[in-house]
């Protein structure tokens, strides 16, 4: 996941000035999730404000599915299928720096490479991407497309639109109650140490419902026991492995959570 930049970018004179009380939860997670801007204004946030933030991380990752469902449909007049789901998958990682590729290949690098959890640790912060890491990353991006190609048209734009979502809803599951990794501190520290259950069941609230209208009641409620089951098998393993999470080994578990979700997402759609 990013580092120091990040927050200077959050707090330089290109981000948004929060102007309500009400608004600054969810426009801090838009900010930190998203390369798009929203203003120019200075702003600072407190540690217990990018807490707060998570709870908005799945309406967020339904923004970003919006922008690639209606993109769908608009492409799709214009290109073949192939090449509409190449595109599709250059405008999430444009939309998001490639933030959570990024925390993925780094993750898998750090695993790979190191023989305890501090070798680990030191590979993952390194910025160079190694050839497990690179690995990694063409096969989620060929996952990633190939459940592209595999959705039913009928049921495209609902998977679209949930699956940033979902992954978002994966990073907030998966860092409760967990602690983080590095003792010198890192970018995802504030987020860890002040992140309650209040924020995930804020959280849980906001994607499930978009799952009940998207999927119906049975396939919504499989869909995030899933869910929360490789959100927190994801946690256990990184604690074992690298002593805690880190913001890459959330970002990994984003991707993870989106490639398994678009894959089965045939079987979670309602019959027609």
């Amino acid at each position: 996941m990013r580092g120091k930049e990040d927050f200077q970018q959050i707090n330089s004179p290109h981000t948004l000035r929060l102007t309500s009380h009400a608004s600054r939860p969810f426009l801090i997670a838009w900010h930190f999730l998203t390369a798009i801007p929203l203003s120019r204004e200075h702003h600072d946030p407190s540690p217990q404000e990018l807490a707060q933030s998570m709870v908005w991380y799945p309406l967020v990752g339904l923004l970003l599915g919006g922008i690639l469902a209606v993109s769908d449909l608009l492409l799709a007049q214009f290109f073949s299928d192939m090449v509409v789901n190449g595109l599709l998958l250059l405008l999430l990682v444009a939309l998001t720096r490639g933030l959570h590729q990024d925390g993925l290949a780094d993750t898998l690098d750090g695993l790979a490479g190191g023989r305890n959890p501090a070798e680990r640790l030191a590979i993952m912060r390194d910025g160079r991407i190694g050839a497990i890491g690179a690995t990694g990353l063409i096969l989620a991006l060929g996952l990633r497309y190939a459940g592209l190609l595999e959705a039913p048209e009928e049921g495209r734009f609902v998977l679209l639109l949930c699956m940033p979502a979902v992954g978002r809803w994966v990073m907030v599951v998966g860092s409760v109650s967990a602690p983080y990794a590095r003792a010198e501190g890192g970018l995802a520290q504030p987020f860890l140490l002040h992140l309650s259950w209040k924020q995930v069941l804020g959280a849980t609230l906001v994607l499930g419902m978009t799952l009940l209208w998207a999927l119906g009641p049975v396939e919504a409620l499989l869909s995030l026991v899933l869910l929360a089951i490789i959100a927190r098998v994801l946690t256990s393993f990184a604690r074992r492995f690298l002593g805690g999470i880190t913001g890459d080994t959330l970002g990994a578990a984003n991707e993870v959570a989106e490639i398994v979700f678009l894959l089965l997402g045939s079987a979670l759609l309602p019959s027609r």
